[in-house]
C-alpha cells in the first residue's frame, strides 16, 4: 500500500541534543540527562499540527523528506534535526518505529534539507513509500 503524507508543522524546527539538561529522580535521587522542559513543549506542540490522515502507524519503509526552515541563519546539524522530528513522528502515531533496525521503517531522509525563513520557520514533511 503507497504511503504519500504531506503536511506542515509551523513552528521553529529543534533538535533534541541541543535541548539536553542533567534532572535528578525525585525518588531515587539519581541524576540522568534528559530533555529539557522547552523541548518537551516543543514535542507536544508539534502533535497539534500533524493530521489525522497521517497518523497511519506505518511499518514498512519510506523515505522521510524534510525542509527545515530555520528562523535563525546558524549553523545546524540536520542528523540532530531529523533525530528530533522522527521520534515525534513515532509519537504522533504517524511511523510504528524510527529504528534503522530490523524492520527498516525510516530508511532515507533524500531531499531533505535545511533553509533559513525569519519570517515563518517550519518543518515541512513529506512522507513517501520506498520499494523493497
Amino acid at each position: 500500500m503507497p504511503v504519500d503524507i504531506q503536511f506542515t508543522i509551523p513552528l521553529p524546527p529543534r533538535t533534541k541534543k541541543n535541548h539536553q539538561v542533567i534532572k535528578k529522580n525525585w525518588r531515587t535521587g539519581a541524576h540522568y540527562v534528559g530533555q529539557s522542559d522547552s523541548y518537551v513543549q516543543y514535542e507536544k506542540d508539534c502533535l497539534w499540527f500533524i493530521p489525522a490522515k497521517a497518523r497511519k502507524n506505518i511499518q514498512t519503509p519510506v523515505n522521510v523528506k524534510a525542509l527545515f526552515y530555520m528562523d535563525r541563519n546558524a549553523k545546524v546539524d540536520v542528523t540532530n534535526l531529523h533525530s528530533a522530528l522522527h521520534d515525534i513522528l513515532v509519537a504522533a502515531g504517524v511511523l510504528k518505529d524510527d529504528s534503522s533496525l530490523h524492520p527498516c521503517i525510516v530508511a532515507g531522509t533524500d531531499g531533505s534539507r535545511v533553509r533559513y525563513d525569519p519570517e515563518h520557520p517550519r518543518t515541512e514533511v513529506t512522507i513517501t513509500t520506498l520499494e523493497e
